[in-house]
This record gives structure tokens, sequence and C-alpha cells, in this order.
């Protein structure tokens, strides 16, 4: 009996650690970022599979999460992201975490990138972060869904690209913030009302995808998708349901 219970601590010592022995290889472009750089992160998921997914979140120097997204690992679990530091970033040490479910544990990997040569004005402004799509995430489960990533590429690579759209988003993230983490909390906390949200914000996430056609930095073409997507969003959750109610009530 001691020999069998020997030889299970000898095996359950030398299976554990192989495991949890997955890591995450994060490589960059460069070990310097500069204001305005276009960063290239690449990297594998050991023993990841093509088609799962990593999870990369990029904070600044104040440990603020400035953009977060979601990549389909390739064949032998490699993964690549490109993305642009904003003109207004600060100095200081940057940290890029990549998040992997193996096993159904999660792998975590952080890289600093070492004090960086970003120059500071004095008088330039500082883009707005844009903080977490609370509701969105509430309705999906996760915010690694694809549906919320999307939201966060649109609002991060297309909106906050232009002066108008950062203008825009420092305004409406003031509106937002004011009522989102309670409708969120309802979410979690009623499955009927998550799943009610989560229909009647679906069609104006796909209205969304029309910005996708405008070229980033492009402050006409924001602003002009931008108008014609708050245009379509009000005739067909306020104007459509008017007249539907109106001809309803006029028949009866």
């Amino acid at each position: 009996m001691k020999i069998v219970l020997f030889l299970f601590v000898i095996f359950t010592l030398f299976t554990i650690p192989v495991a949890f022995s997955e890591t995450i290889t994060i490589n960059t472009n460069k070990e310097q970022f500069t204001g305005g750089d276009t960063v290239e992160i690449n990297g594998v998921v050991e023993n990841g599979d093509a088609g799962d997914f990593v999870a990369l979140e990029i904070k600044d120097p104040n440990n603020e999460t400035i953009l977060i997204r979601t990549v389909t690992l390739g064949d032998g679990g490699t993964f690549y992201l490109k993305f642009k530091i904003p003109e207004s970033g600060q100095s200081g040490s940057y940290n890029i975490v990549a998040n992997s479910e193996q096993d159904g544990q999660t792998v975590t990997e952080t890289k600093t990138i070492s004090k960086t040569t970003i120059s500071e004005s004095s008088n330039s402004e500082k883009t707005p972060k844009g903080g977490g799509c609370l509701i969105a995430t509430a309705a999906y489960g996760t915010e690694l869904a694809p549906q919320v990533q999307f939201l966060r590429e649109i609002r991060d690579n297309t909106v906050m690209s232009t002066t108008s759209g950062a203008t825009f988003m420092s305004g409406f993230n003031q509106l937002y913030y004011s009522f989102s983490p309670t409708i969120a909390d309802m979410e979690r906390e009623n499955p009927m009302f998550q799943e009610a949200v989560r229909i009647f914000i679906t069609p104006m996430i796909s209205t969304l995808s029309i910005m996708t056609l405008a070229d980033d930095g492009s402050e006409v073409e924001v602003l002009g998708l931008g108008i014609s997507v708050i245009a379509l969003n009000l005739g067909m959750y306020i104007a459509a349901p008017a007249v539907v109610a109106w001809q309803v009530k006029k028949r009866v």
C-alpha cells in the first residue's frame, strides 16, 4: 500500500507541472514606443491550436487600458496584432498582457516595454480613454465576445482616430457611464433582461459595420458615416416603431 501511495505522489508531482506548462511568447517590432508609432505584436501560445483565441490588452504608464483585442491563433499557436499608439501617448513603461485558455485554465503572460521616447506637449490634449463596453459585455456574457471586440475596434481604430470622433466620444462617455453600470448589473442579475438587451442592441451593432468603410484618420469619412449610422438607428429604433404604432392606432 505504501508503494502504491508513493508512486501516486511521484506521478502527481511529475504530471501537474506538465498540465500547466503552457506559456505565451510576446514579441514586438520595437523596444521603445513613440507617439503615433504603428506597433506590431506577434507571438506564440504554446500548445495553442489554430482557431483558438488569445486576448491582448495594452496598458499605458498609468496602468490604464488603451486597447483590448481578441486575436485568432494561426498554425502552431501563432498570433499577430497591429495597432497605432495615440499621438498624445504618455511616456513611461507600457505593458502588453496576453491571456489564453488552455485545458480549462487561463494562461497569462505580460511583456513590459521599457521607458518610451513619446514626447508630450503642454498644449496637446490627451486622447479620451474609451473605457469598457459595459452594456454589451454584460449582454454577451464576456468582453471577449466578437460583438464586444467589434465595438472596441470601431471605437479605437476608427472613431478615436479623428478629432471630431474623439470629441464625440468624450461627451458620449460622460452620458453613457452615468447609466450603463446600472443596466449592466440588471443584465447580470436577470437573464431574461440580458437576452432582451442582447436582441435590442444587435441591430445597432450591425449598423456600425458601415463605419469600417471609413479610412482611419479621415475626418470627413468618419463624420459622414457616423451621421449616417446615427440617422439609421434613429429611423430603426424611433421612427419605424412610431409609424407602426400610429398605423395600429389609426386602424383601431
